[in-house]
């Protein structure tokens, strides 16, 4: 009887070990593409037997949409209407309701610089409002490809803050309304101090007297435009 016994038990633990999961390997690919689509605005200088210098400009939240006349309310375009820049001046337009994406507007300026004479060495980034942000966000992504950086009444988030030093062999100008309350100051003073820990080549203009609307000034002058088409990347 107890042989019995044993012989059944060998055979239920000897039937129970079959019954584990078997493991299996493999492998998977695949891959997402995300579209995006930008009219813009190209003004080209006179002369362009010669490379010349191109500004990029990305506007504000106001001017996103599908009419590329409003590309010329403010800025280097507006600017361009009663002065003469002797340089290309690209201005995308942000769909409506959408956001600046850093890569797409990097593979844009590939393509119109691919497609002109322009000098590699002298490309010039500028924004307003969310357009500042976007300049921040494509700087930091593309810091090669940049001679000067100006953002005006800019959004910073916290990971551009971090990330500051990414930036640091680009000469910045930023500006910004003290009275700003749609961007508060405290967004660009952060990383104004990450920069200057990095021995950035970087100022920061605070308008005393000036709310959102802190770019009129500076797009309305020449300065900054001097002082961009002196800077040669390094």
């Amino acid at each position: 009887m107890m042989r019995y016994f044993k012989i059944l038990l060998f055979c239920f633990f000897g039937t129970s070990f079959n019954t584990f999961a078997q493991e299996t390997s493999g492998s998977f690919s695949t891959q997402i593409t995300t579209t995006y689509s930008y009219g813009y605005l190209l003004s080209q200088p006179k002369n362009v037997k010669s490379k010349k210098p191109l500004i990029v400009f990305l506007h504000g939240s106001g001017e996103r949409g599908t009419d590329l006349e409003k590309l010329k309310i403010h800025g280097p375009l507006k600017y361009n209407q009663n002065h003469e820049l002797d340089a290309f001046i690209l201005a995308p337009q942000c769909p409506e309701n959408g956001n600046w994406e850093a890569e797409s507007l990097y593979q844009l300026i590939q393509k119109i610089v691919k497609e002109n004479n322009i000098d590699a060495n002298r490309i010039y980034l500028t924004g307003l409002s969310m357009g500042g942000w976007g300049a921040w966000d494509l700087a930091l992504a593309h810091a090669e490809i940049f001679a000067a950086l100006v953002p005006i009444a800019s959004f910073v988030n916290q990971m551009q803050e971090d990330d500051a030093c990414k930036v640091k062999d680009i000469p910045i100008r930023i500006f910004h309304g003290l009275l700003d309350d749609v961007v508060v100051l405290n967004s660009v003073t952060n990383v104004f101090k990450n920069l200057k820990t990095c021995n950035a080549d970087v100022q920061l203009t605070i308008f005393a007297d000036a709310d959102h609307d802190s770019w009129s000034r500076v797009y309305d002058n020449s300065e900054v435009y001097d002082w961009m088409l002196q800077q040669v990347k390094k």
